[in-house]
């Protein structure tokens, strides 16, 4: 019962949601990327003719970071290219949403629970796969080829290439579970919703998907310089040369530690431009080859006008960063007009916040222009891009804002939308992420927020207009029904006019 034939071998799920969803965790889609695939483009797995039990997560890539909920990386698990497939019981020819998670590229994975897949799979009849993929330096750290040695090109954006590889198994197995692999969505939030817009126009992803929902997206990407910059400093943390040979050798766990002691120099360190803020030392390179260009500029160009875009962004997202302490506090005007150079953002920005936000005090004036910078503006740009280009596009905002249960202000910082969206806001684990319970309005809103991913999964309309050719539309405003009437922050946009987004560089 419930075992499903794939091109490896075949697997067995277990029934959930009251034996409607068949749940499918830790299918192998590409092989263990250690020893001899250490640092290369992802393999093939082993195949298996015995039937594999598949009802608990896959081990997670290598990371420090312990998150509620989810399995913790150990030295030494290695089989962590795996996927996880949702299923309606009676599934056929049904539209897919392959999801990617977030985590500055660095921790999370696919068994967070938040991601859990039943209630979109049972509410919008869909098959949902979620995916883990090589993070820190695994997965996109730049390692230099060996001269002398033989050592050919070590590709960048590895993580990226693990996405694909998921993509390619979608393709070729997803119809076992019922799904339809001509109608394939990618979704993803903050370095999720990045992955997903850089696949976008990759021209190893074309033709794996049809649609891309983009939630937070956080850019720019990396330049060949930065990428290579941080390496330097990650070898030198971890005592080894900075050579392909030298990286091999030092194990997964050392350059997870030297990754964690080059942020934390950063940190210390105000001299050390933008990476002193919130270093996030790791990312998508633009290389020129498997990722070539920024995809903001990739996709004003025409890259992706095929593909269906909607994109959402939080309206308060920095906040978040500043409750769980990974972003660097600015508590007077000098440090903020600072950050800003910094960024190399012009003189007027930090003065054109002052006075849309006159009463505001710095550190709220700098978390406000920070997740701007990051994620507002540039999610907003993906789409407008991507509708002046010829392609479809969509725009929203989640601002959902009440009192909490303590009577403080529950806000709409970054990550708060994700529950919703997967109608998993109910779970205790994600109470922090929320505020609280949730209230019947935001069981409303939640129901809403997986008819609109649904909609958009199985026809490329999400319930409300697409943006027009110059870009120019209204963006959906998720909020809960007694809310009352909110706008996000006005003027803030024009603010951002004429600023562009460039690789970041050393």
């Amino acid at each position: 019962m419930d075992v499903f034939r794939t091109e490896n071998g075949p697997v067995r799920g277990r029934r959930v949601a009251d034996g409607d969803v068949v749940a499918v965790l830790g299918v192998p889609y590409a092989a263990p990327p250690f020893g001899a695939a250490r640092f290369r483009e992802p393999l093939p797995p082993e195949p298996w003719r015995e039937v594999r039990e598949c009802t608990r997560f896959g081990p997670v890539a290598p990371q420090s970071a312990e998150l509620p909920g989810a399995p913790a990386w150990s030295p030494g698990d290695e089989d962590v290219l795996t996927l996880n497939v949702w299923a309606p019981a009676d599934a056929s020819a049904l539209p897919v949403l392959v999801w990617i998670h977030g985590g500055a590229y660095t921790f999370g994975s696919s068994a967070q629970p938040d991601f859990d897949g039943t209630v979109l799979a049972r509410e919008g009849r869909m098959v949902v796969v979620t995916v883990n993929y090589r993070l820190g330096f695994e997965g996109f750290g730049h390692v230099p080829p060996d001269s002398g040695t033989g050592t050919g090109r070590v590709p960048d954006n590895r993580g990226l290439l693990d996405q694909i590889a998921a993509l390619r198994w979608v393709r070729e197995n997803i119809g076992a579970f019922g799904g339809d692999p001509e109608n394939v969505t990618v979704a993803g939030q903050s370095a999720g919703a990045t992955s997903a817009a850089c696949l976008m126009v990759m021209d190893r992803a074309k033709g794996l998907f049809r649609r891309v929902i983009a939630h937070s997206a956080a850019g720019p990407c990396f330049s060949a310089g930065l990428a290579r910059a941080i390496t330097a400093k990650v070898a030198a943390a971890a005592g080894v040369p900075a050579t392909a040979g030298a990286l091999a050798a030092a194990s997964p766990k050392t350059l997870v530690t030297a990754s964690d002691d080059v942020v934390d120099a950063y940190r210390h360190d105000p001299a050390s431009g933008h990476l002193h803020y919130d270093p996030v030392i790791y990312g998508p390179v633009v290389d020129g080859d498997i990722l070539p260009a920024e995809p903001l500029a990739a996709l004003a160009a025409g890259a992706a006008a095929d593909v269906d875009l909607l994109v959402c962004h939080t309206t308060q997202e920095y906040w978040l960063m500043d409750a769980v302490g990974s972003s660097t506090k600015i508590t007077t005007w000098e440090g903020l007009e600072r950050f800003a150079a910094d960024f190399g953002l012009p003189d007027g920005l930090v003065a054109g916040y002052r006075g849309l936000m006159p009463d505001a005090p710095v550190p709220d004036v700098h978390l406000a222009v920070f997740g701007d910078l990051l994620f507002a503006e540039y999610s907003s740009r993906l789409a407008e891009s991507q509708a002046r280009a010829g392609g479809r596009a969509y725009l929203s905002r989640f601002d959902r804002r009440r009192t909490g249960p303590g009577g403080g202000e529950v806000l709409a910082w970054h990550c708060a939308d994700v529950p919703f969206a997967f109608g998993n806001h109910a779970l205790p684990a994600v109470e922090f992420l929320i505020g609280g319970p949730p209230s019947p309005a935001d069981h409303r809103l939640a129901r809403s927020m997986v008819a609109a991913w649904a909609g958009f999964a199985t026809t490329g309309t999400p319930g409300w207009a697409a943006l027009d050719t110059a870009g120019t539309g209204p963006a959906h405003v998720w909020a809960p029904d007694d809310a009352g009437e909110r706008q996000p922050l006005p003027g803030t946009r024009e603010l951002w006019r004429g600023i562009g987004y460039r690789p970041l560089e050393a």
